[in-house]
């Protein structure tokens, strides 16, 4: 292409024809018009996602008698998810409410019931009594890709309906719950969430729930956590079923510490670490197994403990009464006792 003088040392593009198309590196280019019909499919799939969802998404508005928090109501989101009224939201939201309301997108408000709660996940689900709603269905979330569309819909600050968008940040993150009890597998996000967005639906271009809106950092912006959405699904078929999560429990109360070095080459240990139990509950798994307060544990049937965490992934549903060796170290000593796991007591 030739440049005219006038031109002569400025940028020049020139437009593709039918006569003069573009060929070689200059087919990198994007044009005007490429770059509005890339913005434009984008707000039109957000909007979609926004139009498709916005009938599921719900306002959960909650008192509490007792004046929790030093406060007696709050209130958070939550999304449909069967046509006759089970909705999911956060634990955090409905936990110990005295009367909880439910406000959908056309303006109608509802008394709602608890179905099920359940802490260590921070996920609970409430109930409606209204017929053919307006549901969400979950996605894979296994499936979900880092830079990804995400849409999330809420109640920030108590504008309903509220839609932000963004991108998946990051996947398989850890955050610690309430209990103390860390959840994994968390999607990071930053699609801007305020308090009032917990319990939202975090939603995928298809309109499917990837995730549950649970967490932000207030120093921090386009920070953002939800639970994923499969963790979503199984616990809320497990609450509608059941109204609770069966988890293992040996009843010690302790913090990740080492083993001193000495003690570790002669009990030729290849993990210097483990749980200082500090607390044993009286007639827990714990205090029938022999523990004692100060021990060690290192090892939960044949499996290395580098903290609570690690054990606390261990202690599933499944494990309820099946007797298991816990290694142990006490003083100078290793102890191989065996421990048989109960149901996690209820907690107030």
């Amino acid at each position: 292409m030739k440049i005219p003088r006038e031109f002569q040392g400025q940028r020049v593009v020139q437009a593709a024809t039918a006569e003069n198309s573009i060929s070689g590196p200059e087919k990198n280019f994007v044009t005007a018009n490429d770059d509005a019909a890339l913005l434009d499919a984008y707000s039109q799939t957000v909007s979609g996602v926004a139009e498709s969802a916005r009938d599921s998404v719900v306002n959960v508005h909650v008192r509490h008698s007792n004046g929790r928090n030093g406060r007696g109501e709050g209130s958070g989101s939550g999304f449909i998810i069967t046509p006759d009224g089970y909705i999911v939201t956060n634990s955090h939201v409905v936990h110990g409410a005295s009367e909880i309301r439910v406000a959908l997108a056309d303006g109608r408000t509802f008394s709602a019931t608890l179905t099920g709660d359940d802490p260590e996940s921070d996920l609970a689900v409430i109930r409606i009594n209204a017929p053919d709603l307006e549901h969400v269905h979950f996605g894979n979330s296994n499936k979900l890709r880092v830079g990804q569309i995400a849409v999330a819909i809420g109640s920030p600050l108590g504008f309903q309906q509220t839609v932000t968008a963004g991108v998946i940040s990051a996947l398989g993150r850890m955050m610690r719950t309430q209990s103390g009890r860390v959840m994994e597998n968390i999607v990071q996000t930053d699609a801007a969430l305020n308090p009032g967005n917990s319990g939202g639906p975090l939603l995928n271009s298809h309109g499917e729930v990837i995730g549950v809106n649970t967490a932000i950092i207030p120093s921090a912006q386009g920070i953002c956590f939800a639970i994923a959405g499969n963790t979503a699904e199984f616990v809320a078929a497990w609450l509608i079923k059941e109204g609770r999560i069966r988890r293992a429990w040996l009843g010690i109360h302790g913090q990740t510490a080492p083993v001193h070095p000495r003690i570790a080459r002669y009990l030729g240990l290849k993990n210097p670490h483990g749980i200082l139990v500090l607390n044993i509950e009286p007639n827990s798994p714990a205090s029938e197994a022999g523990l004692h307060e100060g021990d060690v544990l290192v090892g939960f049937k044949g499996k290395t403990m580098n903290g609570m965490d690690d054990l606390q992934r261990l202690l599933v549903g499944s494990e309820i009464g099946v007797k298991s060796e816990i290694a142990v170290v006490r003083r100078t000593f290793q102890l191989q006792l065996e421990i048989v796991p109960r149901e996690m007591p209820e907690r107030k």
